[in-house]
């Protein structure tokens, strides 16, 4: 499956050209995925694991995919229906699919032998659960794949706000590299001189991976998707963060942005036009675009860097100014700024902890090694309000995810806080974040890093119900 076969039926069309004045029909892949499957009957949904080729900075690269029946990437459902998914490796290795923000049993997470084994070529594995609330999730491989592109969206729609009046658009942001994932690794664990791969940013080290390009939607800005929209248009952009090692912060230009949910979870609006995100997490952002013909890019800027990715929201007339994947100056490093500032419109109930579990996270770029300490045994009872502090003790900063959980932040630098409810939280270095989560889902689940290579380094744990075997 070639790039342009593969975006055909999902994207509006981008354009290299300067000038643009009328925009192809076709919709985009927001459009496109956000369309669920109502009829939810017995059957299974394929979900194909597969290869396809990728035009980047104009090279031929092979990547993975994950796309429905239909050549779609990605899944939609609505709030209530089942995930009846049928899973089909269609590559020549094994792989296996973490469904990120979603609640299946922990037979069925996705992470390798946690307790299931890889999916072997040509096999197919059935999936059958609820899906949950409505949210923006995203699925992925719990390997080294994931750095290939294994990955895609996964979104539940509310059947309450089908008919509002809306444009919905997913944006997939991603690293890619041409050097394999293994031997980026490789690389980092040889490095003995305390800095990353690049040269090293002083005692923080922000980026330790510098990447060939960063996508959004399997684009560059040497050739972005350009999404069709209306002229005074309200837009709803649910943004994944699906890059393996990358910061991003989302900004919108010359319009405001409007966050009302963060991994899923609706919070209180924070209006703003910049909106830093880790790897695994996940913003809603509304914009109300002006009634005009111009365009609107919305750009993605690596964290510590000057590299950008995006894509352009155009009104019909719209003239298009083609953009560099270079800004002008460095992006700040993402800290507690955002995150302070978001407040849950459905927070956990009040109650006190019953259970509270300090975490030490660790590691360097000396030999790249990195690890959760106090995290053995990581144990919990069904029914518990646990609290887990978390202070990171490394000069990198770490995004942890809670597999099948979500969480509220009620602490930042022992301040207490009444924040977000998410399932991915960012833990800058020196600092300190406390979760507070109700034991509701027996199981053994995976408490990682979001950063590719700080997971496969060690820096993952595992938070074990009392009496699961």
């Amino acid at each position: 499956m070639h790039r342009r076969d593969f975006l055909r039926t999902v994207l509006v069309g981008g354009t290299s050209a300067t000038l643009v004045s009328t925009l192809p029909a076709r919709r985009g892949l927001g459009q496109a995925l956000l369309e669920p499957d109502r009829a939810a009957g017995p059957l299974a949904r394929r979900l194909s694991v597969v290869s396809r080729s990728l035009d980047i900075k104009k090279r031929s690269a092979k990547v993975f995919g994950l796309v429905d029946a239909h050549g779609r990437p990605g899944l939609s459902f609505i709030e209530g229906q089942i995930f009846k998914v049928s899973l089909a490796n269609e590559l020549r290795e094994s792989t296996l699919i973490h469904w990120h923000g979603l609640r299946p049993p922990y037979e069925q997470d996705g992470v390798p032998d946690m307790p299931v084994p890889l999916l072997k070529a040509g096999q197919t594995r059935d999936y059958d659960f609820p899906v949950g609330a409505a949210g923006t999730h995203w699925m992925h491989a719990h390997t080294l794949q994931e750095q290939n592109l294994l990955a895609a969206p996964l979104v539940v729609k509310s059947a309450q706000n089908a008919g509002q009046d809306e444009q919905e658009i997913v944006v997939m942001l991603h690293d890619f590299s041409f050097t394999p994932a293994e031997e980026l690794l490789a690389r980092l664990k040889g490095s003995t001189a305390g800095h990353s791969m690049h040269g090293g940013m002083g005692a923080m080290d922000l980026n330790d991976i510098d990447y060939d390009a960063y996508l959004t939607n399997d684009r560059t800005l040497d050739d972005p998707e350009v999404v069709k929209v209306e002229s005074g248009a309200r837009v709803r952009l649910r943004i994944i963060n699906g890059a393996t090692a990358t910061v991003f912060t989302i900004d919108t230009g010359e319009i405001d942005g409007e966050l009302v949910a963060v991994d899923g979870k609706e919070v209180e609006p924070v209006r703003g036009r910049r909106f830093p995100m880790a790897m695994g997490q996940r913003i809603d952002l509304r914009l109300a675009l002006p009634r005009d013909a111009k365009p609107y890019p919305v750009l993605a800027l690596r964290e510590g860097g000057v590299q950008r990715t995006g894509l352009i929201l155009a009104p019909s007339g719209a003239r298009i100014t083609k953009l560099g994947d270079l800004g002008s100056a460095k992006t700040p490093a993402m800290g507690f700024d955002l995150e302070a500032r978001l407040k849950a419109t459905t927070p956990l109930a009040t109650r006190p902890p019953d259970r509270t579990i300090s975490l030490m996270l660790t590691g360097g770029m000396g030999g790249y090694q990195w690890g959760v300490l106090g995290a053995d045994p990581l144990s919990v009872r069904k029914g518990e309000r646990v609290h887990v502090v978390m202070q990171n003790h490394s000069m990198m900063a770490h995004p942890m995810h809670l597999h099948d959980h979500h969480f509220q932040v009620v602490g930042l630098n022992g301040r207490s806080v009444s924040g977000a409810v998410r399932d991915t939280v960012h833990v800058p270095p020196m600092t300190a974040v406390t979760i507070a989560f109700d034991a509701d889902h027996p199981g053994k689940w995976a408490f990682h890093c979001h950063h590719l290579y700080h997971m496969a380094s060690g820096m993952m744990a595992m938070l074990t119900y009392e009496g699961v075997a």
